[in-house]
């Protein structure tokens, strides 16, 4: 009896888990191009001088953690190379990231993203409805922070779902500016004192349209900056996989308490609009192939006024004109060129009924397929 090895498997990647420890080691130790996206939060280092008091004399809880703190730009300029660099290394090929920044530190980031081989697609400003005021009264208040969307190198793939973003704004081509309020109310995470749990803890909101527009369900989101959780809450609750990097106990407890009551939508909910090209292609031979067509059926153009039978091999001919069915559609009526699936149908039991029904049928047949 002969026995056989098997083969070492590929590392596991922690899915669904909070890890713990220095961002960068993490990362290090997960296995290369595992990853679809990343949304990375990094620290603003916003240098910080001294307390920031309200007109009242009320003192602001502004970030002062040291997480946020470096000794020099050239401190955080090393920090920032070695966690992109460690980042890059985690994406698959066709995979993007997300950096968030004040003014701050995004220019930096910026410079380091490039300089790592990452191509940036757009940098997108989040506009707050409602912004901290600026107390000191010296500056313009800080009402934006901007976002960096980048693939990770120049021509790679990347997921973009244009028209689940459009339909999230009624329709219309979704800008590079977003208006939405910052955390504030009942989403607002508190510590058991009733204090911000996290000072920058980032909205719901934000996170599902970068997760909607730029991942599908079952993707892996990986979030090196946790914090207290909202990339994991809303990866969860659109069907993705997240891993979390967090190196502060108190976040990751707040962060696990808040994900175990979060429930994933349902299959159906978490479907999006798609542009026509991300559908399926179906050949029209294959409507022949499968009998819903037979060769030498007639094919009527919607307004009835042209007709062309359909051929064994998928051509149409019609009026001695022959070819495809956008060919000849485009021929009859003068045209450059004709949708062929939108422009012919089919006349069973009396009624005119659209070629297009029977690819829509085999494509919802493909999506019904186990994976």
């Amino acid at each position: 009896m002969t026995t056989k090895t098997k083969a070492k498997s590929a590392q596991a990647l922690p899915l669904n888990t909070i890890l713990s420890g220095d961002c960068i080691e993490v990362m290090n130790s997960l296995p290369e191009a595992s990853v679809d996206l990343i949304f990375a939060d990094p620290p603003y280092n916003l240098q910080l001088k001294g307390e920031l008091h309200r007109p009242d004399n009320s003192q602001v809880d502004a970030v002062d953690d040291a997480w946020d703190q470096f000794s020099s730009f050239a401190a955080y300029d090393k920090f920032t190379t070695e966690w992109l660099r460690a980042a890059r290394r985690l994406l698959k090929p066709n995979g993007a990231i997300w950096v968030i920044g004040s003014y701050h530190n995004i220019f930096r980031v910026g410079a380091s993203l490039q300089n790592e081989g990452f191509w940036i697609l757009n940098d997108v400003v989040w506009r707050k409805s409602n912004p901290m005021p600026n107390f000191r009264g010296k500056r313009l208040t800080n009402a934006h922070e901007t976002m960096i969307w980048a693939s990770k190198e120049e021509g790679g793939k990347y997921t973009f779902n244009y028209e689940a973003l459009k339909s999230l704004n009624e329709g219309i081509q979704m800008r590079s500016d977003w208006v939405l309020p910052i955390c504030t109310g009942h989403e607002r995470l508190k510590d058991a004192n009733g204090d911000k749990a996290h000072p920058t803890q980032k909205p719901e909101s934000l996170l599902h349209r970068i997760l909607v527009g730029s991942t599908n369900p079952g993707d892996v989101v990986l979030d090196p900056f946790f914090g207290t959780g909202t990339t994991g809450a809303v990866a969860k609750m659109l069907g993705r996989d997240y891993i979390g990097i967090e190196r502060e106990a108190a976040y990751r407890e707040v962060a696990e308490k808040r994900l175990a009551k979060v429930r994933k939508y349902d299959r159906e909910a978490l479907q999006v609009s798609q542009s026509k090209r991300a559908e399926p292609r179906v050949p029209f031979g294959q409507l022949i192939e499968r009998g819903m067509l037979r060769p030498g059926e007639n094919l009527y153009s919607m307004n009835l006024r042209h007709k062309a039978k359909v051929r064994a091999d998928g051509t149409l001919i019609g009026d001695d004109i022959k070819g495809s069915i956008h060919q000849v559609g485009a021929a009859l009526e003068g045209a450059p060129s004709c949708n062929g699936w939108t422009y012919w149908c089919i006349k069973r039991d009396g009624k005119q009924v659209p070629i297009d029904v029977f690819r829509q049928q085999i494509r919802a047949e493909m999506a019904d397929r186990p994976n």
